[in-house]
């Protein structure tokens, strides 16, 4: 897509989206972002020193918008790419052209890049000669942990911002200002919209546009028609994002954390926004057996049948499955001590690499072998009426060592008092 310099005043036509013709033109238009736009940005941006700036947050929240009033105040040339359509050719040139007038002694360009982390980090790489030499004013936006997407040399000569999600006064504030005159609302409605925009003032200014669009010649907007329109509305929530990240953490720390309302609320907000349930089953399955362990060794049982059954019966009956599970396991004794022991465990065997096997314990399958003293001295458990005989079984480097050190919770409460129990005892058998 061929790129072109542009002004804020150009952009906007009668055919133009609601959000676009709504775009601030001056930084003190922008709503929200109060933590970055403080009296400290306004002072960078007065020196005109800058050389980048990476603007990472959710969509809708004013990253775009911000890049167009920094141009708008400063008066550079101002172009824009987009790294879903643009390459390295095109931002080869745009970057060509600005170190021109920045040799000829004119001002540098500021070029802007949203959806940054579409590019790769050699991709990326382009940026650096022209932000060492400042022949450019780069910003670039992304809703992507630039950490991840962004190349650290880039990033190291950019000012990273991170934009939040905008709040639900933000949106009524944005909302009440782009009202159509010609329409009335009620405030309920808007608070409703503000609620299910999730942050996202673009999708605030299109859910009211099409709500004035959808009423045609009738000036009255009703909570019957939100509701209708807002019915065919998804949650944003793209599995390939942060907040697919974000969403499926919260879930496990509540099911962690003994919450099964937070639980419930994170599983239906995975569910409406489209996860697959059979990820979040298998996700189940891992937090069963390293959250809640032998304190109730029933939860792994439990979460393999529901991945069964959500396999089996998927959607939207697994909802109820994946609840069931899910609540189960946010009310189960919790323990972590299995997945502590196998760390610490790996961590020795790392350390210490192959340590000698008592001899009791190998595998005397040949005659040589027990000559060798292979399997001699073992103690057959099962013939001792307890079912169990004190012997050493870690090589004798780790003789004393505990890695499994179950809690007083449950289950492993059990096994906690037999443990202790088997260590005092002086004797063979229990």
């Amino acid at each position: 897509m061929e790129d072109q310099e542009l002004t804020l005043f150009s952009v906007a036509s009668s055919d133009s989206p609601l959000p676009q013709k709504q775009r601030p033109k001056r930084i003190t238009d922008i709503v929200g972002q109060r933590h970055v736009l403080n009296s400290r940005f306004h002072s960078l941006l007065k020196s005109d020193r800058w050389s980048g700036f990476i603007f990472w947050g959710p969509p809708g929240t004013g990253k775009t918008s911000l890049a167009w009033a920094i141009a708008a105040e400063t008066g550079r040339p101002f172009y824009t790419l987009s790294a879903v359509s643009s390459g390295v050719k095109e931002i080869r040139e745009r970057l060509d052209a600005s170190f021109t007038d920045f040799k000829n002694g004119r001002p540098s360009h500021i070029l802007f890049i949203d959806e940054l982390h579409r590019l790769n980090k050699a991709q990326q790489d382009v940026l650096l000669p022209f932000l060492e030499q400042g022949s450019i004013r780069f910003i670039g936006a992304t809703t992507e942990n630039p950490s991840f997407e962004v190349n650290s040399a880039v990033a190291s000569r950019c000012l990273i911002f991170h934009f939040n999600a905008l709040s639900t006064a933000d949106l009524e504030s944005i909302i009440s200002q782009a009202m159509n005159r010609s329409h009335t609302i009620d405030p309920t409605i808007v608070s409703r919209i503000a609620e299910v925009s999730n942050g996202d003032a673009r999708r605030a200014l299109n859910i009211l546009e099409n709500l004035t669009l959808a009423c045609g010649e009738r000036k009255e907007i009703t909570l019957e028609d939100f509701e209708k329109l807002s019915h065919a509305q998804s949650l944003y929530y793209d599995k390939k994002s942060e907040s697919h990240y974000d969403t499926i953490s919260a879930f496990i720390k509540s099911v962690r954390g003994s919450d099964p309302n937070a639980a419930v609320y994170y599983l239906a907000r995975m569910l409406e926004g489209g996860e697959d349930p059979l990820f979040i089953a298998r996700r189940l399955i891992i937090l069963a057996s390293e959250d809640i362990g032998n304190a109730e060794p029933s939860g792994l049982a439990m979460a393999v049948a529901g991945f069964q059954a959500v396999h089996a019966i998927g959607m939207p009956e697994a909802r109820i499955i994946l609840s069931q599970v899910a609540t189960f396991l946010a009310c189960a004794h919790k323990s972590n001590r299995s997945y502590v022991a196998i760390n610490q465990a790996i961590d020795v065997v790392k350390k210490t690499g192959s340590l000698s096997i008592p001899m009791h314990l190998r595998n005397g399958v040949t005659h040589l072998m027990k000559e060798w003293g292979y399997g001699k001295g073992y103690d057959y458990p099962h013939n001792h009426p307890s079912g169990w005989t004190k012997a050493q079984y870690l090589p004798d480097e780790l003789e004393s060592v505990d890695f499994y050190q179950p809690t007083d919770r449950g289950r492993e409460a059990e096994f906690s008092k037999w443990l202790r129990l088997t260590k005092a005892l002086p004797n063979k058998e229990a």
